[in-house]
This record gives structure tokens, C-alpha cells and sequence, in this order.
């Protein structure tokens, strides 16, 4: 299981926002979802979570395990 709590791309009123899971606020906000990813994905290396990027209807496209993952993927994306 992840060491922190993971990190949510989302979309917002002004762009892309990261959040984290269980937060009420978002911790940034960008103009583009690749810019929101690349954040989300330093903040979870940091902190050994799973980054969760969202569409913009809010349904999940993808998630990226980046702590000490018990059931690590099958696929190979990279």
C-alpha cells in the first residue's frame, strides 16, 4: 500500500488542478492537464503514492503507482 495519500488530476474551472485525496481544496492549479500530471507525479514520487489522472467528465483515464506497490502492473506503458 502507498505511503501517502495520492495525488488526483482533475479538472477546474481555470485548467487542471492537483489535489490530494480527501482534500477539500486543490493544492495547484493549472492551464494544461500535462502540466498538472508532471506536478502530480514529483508530489507522489515524494510522498511513495499513486497518481490519478482524471478525464475531463471526471472519470478515471489512468493512475501510476509510485510507492511500494504489493500488486505492481502488468502492462509496460514506458
Amino acid at each position: 500500500m502507498p505511503k501517502g495519500k495520492n495525488q488526483h488530476v482533475v479538472p477546474h474551472q481555470t485548467g487542471w488542478a492537483v489535489e490530494r485525496e480527501g482534500a477539500s481544496k486543490a493544492t495547484q492549479v493549472f492551464a494544461t492537464q500535462q502540466k498538472a500530471i508532471d506536478r502530480a507525479r514529483e508530489i507522489a514520487q515524494n510522498q511513495q503514492s499513486e497518481v490519478v489522472i482524471h478525464r475531463q467528465d471526471g472519470t478515471i483515464r489512468d493512475r501510476d503507482s509510485y510507492g511500494n506497490d504489493p500488486c505492481p502492473a502488468k502492462d509496460r506503458k514506458y
